[in-house]
């Protein structure tokens, strides 16, 4: 493994998509898992929400059990699919560290946000996102910059630089970059 390859002290190599509000940061991230996906590749996700967000609907069965106190859910819907809700009450909110262990393995983690986290990243900037300053100057873990408008990579500073369009030579330089083994 050379110094390019990002690796978790659990194994899974990770790779993120960083930027401000409104920059289209889950749109690339959906589009990225498609076509990382449609290669071969096992593809895993963690979103990071600075807000408070629920994933639970008031009224659901699951959503009774953690109002009643429990600390984890488990739930299982119909043998597709299932999910662990884990209450942290009065824990802090967990690093990033903290939820990598509990994935199951794959090829990749796309991580959405953690923009303080050590890990590689491409920075999304978009003309309608709520903040312009640019996070590369100040985050050497961003490789790359992926944009909807030229002059928006006017500051590169010799980083590749991605129209958000581009998702093929993004997968392509993610793959290259995570050291992804050849699939295709």
């Amino acid at each position: 493994m050379n110094d390019r390859a990002f690796f978790n002290n659990h194994g899974h190599r990770v790779f993120g998509v960083t930027g401000w509000k409104n920059s289209g940061k889950t749109t690339l991230v959906v589009r990225l898992v498609e076509e990382l996906v449609r290669r071969g590749y096992r593809i895993s996700t963690i979103k990071h929400a600075h807000h408070q967000c629920d994933i639970d609907k008031p009224g659901a069965d699951s959503f009774r059990h953690r109002e009643a106190g429990a600390g984890e859910v488990a739930l299982i819907a119909a043998g597709t699919r299932w999910a662990l809700m884990h209450e942290c009450r009065d824990e802090p909110e967990p690093l990033l560290g903290d939820i990598l262990p509990k994935l199951s393995p794959c090829d990749l983690v796309l991580i959405e946000g953690y923009k303080h986290e050590a890990f590689p990243k491409i920075e999304v900037r978009r003309s309608g996102a709520k903040h312009h300053d640019p996070l590369a100057p100040k985050d050497d873990k961003i490789v790359a910059l992926a944009s909807d408008h030229p002059d928006k990579l006017e500051d590169t500073k010799g980083l590749p630089a991605f129209h958000l369009d581009d998702i093929t030579q993004m997968a392509d330089f993610i793959a290259e970059y995570a050291q992804l083994p050849g699939k295709g």
